[in-house]
């Protein structure tokens, strides 16, 4: 069993930032690809970005040079650091454990095990 929790979303203006965190613990955790996330109201879930074991990074084309997405060194842990926020990003936040090794199917919410409740990203125009 894994536990995911995300915390750092709020409330910023566009042209703002903000950096999400993500820990997934628990007796099954072990070190795998994660990744994040979103879905606003009324649409589906959208992948945003992801980070392997290995730290290679991928990332959706509309956060693309706007976000980043690192780990601490025990895995636990990833950052999602979002700048130059719009609009049009505003959604629940979503942090994803358990997708593989190398990310290789990083993009679709069933390659993952365990999920976070969301946390909350609101960008006023």
């Amino acid at each position: 069993q894994v536990h995911v929790a995300e915390s750092g979303g709020g409330s910023v203006p566009a042209g703002g930032s903000l950096r999400l965190s993500c820990t997934a613990s628990g007796p099954d955790f072990e070190s795998t690809c994660m990744g994040w996330f979103r879905q606003a109201p009324g649409k589906s879930r959208e992948a945003v970005a992801a980070i392997s074991t290995g730290g290679i990074t991928e990332f959706s084309s509309s956060v693309k040079g706007r976000f980043s997405i690192t780990q601490a060194n025990t895995k636990q842990t990833v950052f999602l650091q979002m700048t130059n926020l719009t609009p049009e990003d505003t959604a629940v936040y979503f942090c994803a454990h358990g997708g593989g090794y190398s990310c290789a199917y990083w993009s679709f919410p069933g390659a993952y095990k365990a999920w976070g409740q969301g946390t909350q990203v609101t960008v006023s125009s």
